[in-house]
């Protein structure tokens, strides 16, 4: 008897809640943005354009809703991100010195320093500060389908049409 062959699909869910304060420079809320950032959207970008560049066959499928669409466009965010970006630098700077008579935590301290140099790098100079873009273009060449949830589904048309 043969067996049939089925399919498995993973929909990877990117979401955030709505945080957004003009009013302060500093606001802890908004580094749930940033972090996501760093440790989400910049990772799976790099590894989507790694698995191109591979000529590896994958497609994914990936929600993002409207508020994180709406900070990820947002110029003050993304500006604030930048700053949060350098403050990350600098300190991983000062770890590097602090720690240089500790072999391990000078590895780490360099580890750090790289990896928030190379986010500043990707963010300002490879994807121009627009993450939607980024997404965007494995979208156009057919590895990624971006999908939504239902509700305000005019403002995901809107950023990624």
């Amino acid at each position: 008897m043969r067996e049939k062959k089925g399919y498995v699909s993973f929909v990877l869910h990117a979401h955030l809640p709505f945080i957004h304060h003009p009013e302060s420079d500093d606001y802890l809320e908004e580094s749930w943005l940033y972090e996501a950032i760093s440790e989400t959207y910049i990772p799976l970008l790099t590894n989507f354009q790694k698995l191109v560049d591979e000529g590896v066959n994958f497609r994914i499928t990936m929600s993002m809703t409207p508020p994180l669409l709406s900070m990820l466009d947002n110029k003050l965010l993304q500006r604030k991100y930048i700053k949060y970006l350098k403050k990350l630098i600098e300190l991983s700077e000062k770890e590097i010195k602090r720690t240089k008579a500790d072999a391990r935590l000078n590895k780490l301290s360099k580890y750090y320093f790289d990896r928030y140099s190379n986010d500043l790098h990707l963010f300002k100079d490879v994807y121009k500060c627009n993450l939607i873009e980024a997404f965007k273009h494995f979208q156009d060449i057919g590895v990624l389908e971006i999908i939504t949830c239902r509700s305000n589904s005019w403002l995901f048309s809107y950023f990624i049409c």
